[in-house]
């Protein structure tokens, strides 16, 4: 019967086909319609559209395994198709129907009807964080775009991770966002084939509380250009009292707040260098000349809270 089986299937794997005009087969009559995605390698957990002419029993849809293998039904081996295109998978599958004595000549497609191993994420400081799947040639402001652009507070910078090879580590690039919006370094928009993590960080604050008119959380400028005269005057500047300090509370790397006395007098009088702030500062200006226990507002302002001991603050560009 098995030798009856493989003649009856040989002759009607030939027979019925169409050829294009060039003379090539074409698909065979009753196939299943392939997809319009791009063709590119196949990775772990796509969908692949399978059918062999003739044969119901192989022709189905599998999920790639997280091994990278498929299985089909009736064949003892699995498939690798990691890494490969559709139509090797083609020629693995037809290969493997012929060993198995199942069909003398198997005309064999593969289509790809989901990519599922190649997700790229958008988060942070965008409108609409996302995760997709590089279908076809994706750029960095093609998955911006998806992600309905930056958002009001995205930062001077993004952060793309990405996985090295095989190595199992991650490569970090950081890549400057004003002039990769305005096109001027086109390197900057590179190539994303998958498995990339994009993430927007927002953008670096300070707090500037005390004897000012406005106090307020504001925005870090970018390239270090925001000093503690810049901040009092985002502030909307000094308050009735013109005091000769200022203090700025600064967090390091192990969460412990240290206090930075700043000669105002002097710097206003040109003496000394303006002092640059960095983001998470707590700029505080007293209101006397003795410097105001700040204790209580210091803890509520820890995490750039929204409320001081005198009132409310609000973020301002």
């Amino acid at each position: 019967m098995l030798s009856k089986r493989i003649l009856l299937c040989g002759l009607l794997s030939i027979a019925p086909l169409a050829f294009a005009q060039d003379g090539s087969p074409s698909r065979p009559l009753g196939a299943i319609e392939g997809t319009n995605l791009p063709v590119q390698r196949i990775g772990k957990e796509d969908l692949l559209n399978i059918q062999v002419y003739d044969s119901p029993e192989f022709t189905r849809s599998v999920r790639v395994l997280d091994d990278g293998q498929i299985r089909l039904p009736l064949l003892k081996e699995t498939i690798h198709v990691e890494g490969l295109f559709p139509a090797e998978v083609e020629t693995l599958i037809a290969d493997e129907i012929k060993r198995e004595q199942f069909l003398v000549d198997p005309f064999v497609t593969v289509t790809v009807a989901e990519y599922h191993s190649r997700p790229i994420s958008v988060t942070g400081a965008v409108k609409t964080p996302t995760i997709f799947q590089a279908i076809g040639a994706v750029n960095l402001l093609d998955a911006i775009a998806k992600a309905g652009g930056f958002a009001d507070q995205a930062g001077g910078e993004l952060v793309i991770t990405r996985p090295n090879g095989d190595t199992g580590t991650q490569s970090v690039e950081r890549v400057p966002i004003r002039p990769l919006i305005e096109g001027t370094d086109q390197t900057l928009n590179v190539k994303l084939i998958g498995g990339e993590q994009i993430r927007v960080p927002t953008v670096g604050t300070v707090v500037v509380t005390g004897n000012v008119k406005e106090s307020g959380i504001f925005p870090v400028q970018d390239s270090g250009t925001t000093t503690v005269m810049t901040a009092i005057a985002q502030a909307k500047g000094l308050g009735d009292f013109q005091p000769s300090k200022v203090y700025i509370y600064r967090n390091d790397e192990q969460g412990v707040r240290h206090e930075i006395e700043v000669d105002l007098k002097s710097i206003k009088k040109r003496k000394s260098p303006d002092v640059t702030l960095q983001a998470r500062d707590i700029l505080y200006v007293p209101d006397n000349t003795r410097k105001k226990a700040a204790s209580d507002w210091l803890d509520r302002l820890a995490g750039f809270g929204s409320t001081t001991a005198t009132g409310v603050l609000v973020y301002r560009r």
